[in-house]
């Protein structure tokens, strides 16, 4: 049986965290973007507007590069 860690705990919930602010900032950042660096990033006014109104508990479904990692 696994050792119960609350260390592990603390970091895993900082990291959880810090994943959430980030994914919030960042949609709410792609609402304010105009058409133009839509274009330059590669996605539509949509896509743009359903990304940005998701949750940020919810993962990304806007479709990634053929480079990019997955």
């Amino acid at each position: 049986m696994p050792r119960f860690s609350l260390t592990r705990l603390r970091y895993q919930l900082g990291y959880q965290l810090r994943y959430y602010q980030q994914c919030r900032r960042s949609r709410r950042h792609l609402l304010t973007l105009d058409d133009r660096l839509l274009e330059d990033v590669g996605i539509s006014r949509e896509q743009a507007q359903r990304e940005g109104r998701k949750p940020f508990w919810k993962r990304a479904s806007v479709d990634r590069g053929p480079y990019e990692n997955r």
